[in-house]
């Protein structure tokens, strides 16, 4: 499953690892010029992104917030698979961006990316909403009555029950509107985020076969 893309000017992130050309040549290549104008070293593991596309990403609205960091995934993902590192960003609220799209959630802090999983969406008539979206509500252990499911570490997101929630990941399958993510990137992400932190959802997913 490939990695989100933001796509405006030169800023693009594509299915195995973050990559956009400058002048015709991949940004990786600037390692090698003069130290003079060298950019700051980027910690292992993640990605640096042009300040001036991720304004231009903001201006188009498809992103909140200015983003330093993406984490660096070299292999397009697939379903139940996530990555989850927040070492060395600081402490701050979390947002959250999903791409309906490319079936991927990417969580945010402190203008860098530390989470980032395959996602399930709502099929079948009863589609994901697109917008943007506070935390309404929180519920650790929530199980709806409507459909007899367990959807651990809710985040509700809208006022008739729209939320990211833990799910099976399987190919083949949806929701009943819901963001389903894997179990134990739900549960990190319950941790990091707060009633009120807001949630980007993007984009026109395509049909499933399957719900979840």
């Amino acid at each position: 499953m490939r990695r989100f893309l933001l796509g405006l000017g030169s800023f693009a992130l594509g299915g195995t690892a973050a990559a956009w050309s400058l002048g015709g040549q991949p940004h990786a290549q600037l390692a090698a010029m003069p130290q003079a104008v060298q950019r700051p070293a980027v910690p292992p593991g993640r990605v640096a992104l042009p300040a001036g596309a991720t304004r231009e990403a903001i201006a188009g609205g498809l992103i909140l917030r200015p983003v330093a960091t993406v984490l660096d995934v070299p292999k397009r993902m697939s379903y139940g698979e996530f990555r989850w590192d927040e070492k060395g960003v600081p402490a701050g609220p979390t947002w959250v961006r999903v791409d309906l799209k490319s079936q991927i959630i990417s969580a945010f802090r402190a203008g860098h990316e530390i989470g980032t999983a395959v996602i399930l969406y709502g099929a079948d008539g009863m589609p994901t909403p697109t917008g943007k979206f506070p935390v309404l509500a929180k519920a650790k252990d929530y199980h709806s009555q409507t459909y007899d499911a367990p959807m651990p570490y809710t985040l509700r997101l809208t006022a008739d029950g729209v939320a990211i929630h833990g799910s099976n990941v399987r190919w083949g399958y949806a929701t009943h509107g819901c963001i389903g993510v894997p179990a134990e990137f739900a549960a990190k992400l319950f941790q990091a985020m707060s009633v009120g932190d807001p949630v980007l959802i993007l984009g026109e997913p395509g049909h499933t076969e399957k719900r979840a």
